[in-house]
């Protein structure tokens, strides 16, 4: 059995993707666009000129395979109760991932030493997904 977080950025999700390309190394493996499916989605659920919006992508983070969509493309993303973990080979690549999936997001917990980590941070990136960064 294998779990996949999959993300719903909710009209943002070639950004994103481009983002955590850029930032963090990430390596897009599949993406569909709406207007590439098969078969359509039945009239009237989903907004108007979505149709280059991504329906389905599959990306690398190293060796975790994360999946992403579009969704309904309302363009109000919602990340709850949960978090994605970035877990680093030592306190200067930490620090790098850190800052790079930090950009333009906010910090929930300054990256520092802690009990069970020599670094440890927490940080929302700019489309609401909290990412912990670890170098145990």
């Amino acid at each position: 059995m294998n779990v996949q977080p999959y993300l719903f950025f909710d009209g943002k999700c070639e950004e994103a993707l481009e983002f955590y390309k850029s930032a963090i190394g990430a390596k897009v493996d599949m993406l569909m666009r709406f207007s590439e499916a098969p078969e359509k989605p039945p009239e009237g659920t989903m907004p108007t000129a979505s149709e280059n919006k991504i329906m389905h992508a599959a990306f690398k983070v190293g060796d975790t395979q994360i999946m992403a969509s579009d969704g309904h493309c309302a363009g109000k993303p919602s990340f709850q109760g949960f978090g994605l973990t970035l877990n680093a080979a030592n306190d200067a690549e930490a620090a790098t991932l850190f800052d790079a999936v930090g950009k333009g997001g906010q910090v929930q917990q300054p990256l520092t030493r802690t009990f069970f980590a020599s670094s440890f941070g927490m940080v929302t990136d700019r489309f609401g997904v909290m990412w912990m960064v670890i170098a145990e």
